[in-house]
């Protein structure tokens, strides 16, 4: 009978102990896909708070209405941090599917437009299988922008992260 090469069978128990800690990491790294689109992570301080981030592109209409500054349709960097509450109560299910909300804030970067700030109020949804180190999520974010001018503005995204 063959044995098991030393690297195979580390590589498995490396990935066993992965599965095995599933959502109990604390620093998760992926995408998220709308307004904005880029790099997300989320690191959890407690079991129902985390920070939640994101860098990447605004591609367009984070504002709702009308705008007075100046803005030639462009795509701009996006940065958000916001602090998040979660609720695992509130979906009964054999599967973790926890509400949260939070609050942040945003900033567009100048690339064709007028850069801005703003504090932004969060609302979400999302899916922690038990087996896997993986969080997909859906969120809201309405916002209030501060600079350059005043206003309200959507961030929407779909994304998925990976925790170690």
């Amino acid at each position: 009978m063959k044995r098991l090469h030393p690297t195979v069978f580390a590589l498995c128990l490396f990935l066993a102990v992965q599965v095995s800690l599933a959502q109990e990491r604390n620093l998760g790294l992926g995408v998220i896909v709308g307004e904005p689109t880029g790099v997300s992570a989320k690191l959890w301080t407690s079991p129902t708070t985390a920070f939640d981030f994101a860098l990447g592109w605004s591609v367009r209409g984070d504002r709702i209405g009308n705008y007075s500054g100046y803005d030639d349709g462009g795509s701009r960097v996006h940065f958000h941090m916001d602090y998040l509450w979660h609720s695992f109560d509130a979906i009964s299910s054999s599967e973790r599917f926890p509400l949260y909300c939070g609050i942040g804030g945003r900033i567009n970067t100048r690339a064709g437009y007028n850069s801005s700030a703003a504090v932004r109020g969060v609302i979400g949804i999302a899916w922690m299988p038990h087996e896997t180190p993986i969080d997909i999520f859906l969120e809201l974010a309405p916002s209030v922008q501060l600079t350059s001018s005043t206003g309200a503005a959507i961030d929407a995204g779909l994304g998925a992260r990976y925790f170690f």
